[in-house]
């Protein structure tokens, strides 16, 4: 998913063009390769150390307060749609 999020911003913003170099787009894709596990990485770490301070009950708070923000995004993203 991510490296098809880069290709549409890089197509967006202008950045590919037809006479590209293999040399260019290896290191492209090793930069978004390393840059998503690293992100993962990070992000496993922080909530493998914030799983173990959270009691059962505060735990499902965050699991709602999460799903209340992605259904609002979600919502925000339909409703853009009708613009």
């Amino acid at each position: 998913m991510t490296i098809l999020a880069f290709a549409a911003i890089f197509a967006g913003l202008g950045l590919v063009r037809p006479p590209a170099r293999y040399a260019s787009a290896a290191l492209l894709v090793l930069g978004v390769f390393l840059g998503s596990g690293l992100w993962w990485f990070c992000l496993s770490a922080f909530t493998a150390l914030f799983r173990q301070r959270l009691t059962p009950s505060q735990s499902v708070w965050v699991n709602r307060i999460s799903g209340m923000i992605i259904a609002a995004f979600g919502l925000a993203a339909l409703l853009s749609l009708t613009r």
